[in-house]
């Protein structure tokens, strides 16, 4: 139970492949060794039989736990829903199935709250490398590519547009108020690897609750597997392309002046100043300088080639999305 004037915290984390067993394991060990316990912990399944019985066998005496199947189509999306429709807490906490949090998350999430009129607190999410250190030419600009907090972001406790989806809570009154995430934005179980709809909800609910203050909090850690794959450019090109794609979904539900409103600042000052560091970095001789302000102008390239794709076909009508409305109990309508 949760002390007097705290509020109660479910945590979701969505899973959907047995490659990641031993990831989503230290993923639920994190959240049980916590200062401040979570109420519970569900374990939601994305189309998977064979992990769904498999969790369910390891989980089947966790009093704390439950392990249930996506409810909705598949997709991170509403894999998250059938979580919060499931859940019990004042607040549901988000956590990627191959992160880890540090001890203190859950308590840094849940101060946030102090204030009645937040309604989402997000914190940072930190790599960790598969090859042990980031590569010379991966620029930190773009470490929202591999899921993790991005050098451009502030620092403290500040309010934000929109909380990172990996590491993020909401209150209950916030699904209430703007329904759930949006499935046909994000990662549906294909290969492409879109986002964009904690954006989109984010968005969405600001506009529903135009007093509601969105936070985050930089001690509220959790660290991100970055698998060897993702090290290397070709899943940066895809990555960043991706975004350009689910941007235009975004801006296409919530308009462009929302939808883009934080990557205009993004581009128009972070980067440039990102690619000035690397080339100082060529000049002085230190490693990785041209190949991180190179990687950075390909970012941009690529992610504004996606969403002129993506924009057409939306005008067109080759993408389609909907939000849904999350009930207690499991229900959706």
């Amino acid at each position: 139970m949760s002390a007097p004037g705290t509020p109660g915290i479910s945590v979701v984390i969505c899973a959907y492949t047995e490659d990641r067993w031993e990831d989503v394991l230290a993923a639920v060990a994190s959240v049980r060794a916590q200062s401040r316990p979570a109420l519970e912990t569900l374990l939601v399944v994305d189309h998977n039989q064979a992990l769904l019985d498999r969790l369910g066998k390891e989980y089947k005496e966790a009093g704390d736990m439950r392990v249930l199947a996506n409810a909705g189509p598949r997709g991170l999306s509403a894999g998250r829903n059938t979580g919060i429709a499931a859940s019990r807490g004042d607040v549901v906490a988000f956590l990627d199935d191959d992160a880890v949090a540090e001890r203190d998350w859950l308590a840094r999430l849940a101060e946030g709250y102090a204030d009645p009129r937040v309604m989402a607190v997000g914190g940072r999410t930190e790599p960790v490398w598969a090859s042990g250190r980031r590569p010379d030419w991966f620029p930190e600009e773009f470490d929202w590519v591999v899921g993790c907090t991005y050098r451009g972001l502030p620092r403290g406790r500040v309010p934000v547009r929109n909380v990172l989806g990996g590491n993020a809570s909401f209150r209950r009154e916030a699904f209430d108020a703007a329904g759930g995430f949006a499935t046909g934005i994000g990662r549906d179980g294909d290969k492409r690897p879109l986002g964009g709809e904690e954006t989109e909800l984010c968005i969405r609910l600001s506009r529903a609750r135009p007093d509601a203050i969105l936070l985050i909090d930089d001690r509220a850690v959790i660290h991100h597997r970055v698998p060897e794959a993702r090290e290397h450019f070709r899943y940066f090109r895809t990555r960043t392309y991706a975004e350009g794609l689910s941007k235009a979904l975004v801006a296409r539900s919530v308009g462009t002046e929302k939808g883009l409103e934080s990557e205009r600042r993004y581009t128009t000052r972070v980067l440039p100043a990102g690619v000035v560091r690397g080339l100082r970095d060529a000049l002085l001789a230190r490693p990785g300088g041209a190949g991180r302000a190179g990687a950075i102008v390909a970012g941009v390239l690529t992610a504004a080639g996606g969403y002129l794709v993506g924009s057409v076909r939306a005008r067109r009508g080759g993408v389609t999305f909907s939000v849904v409305t999350v009930q207690e109990g499991g229900g959706r309508d």
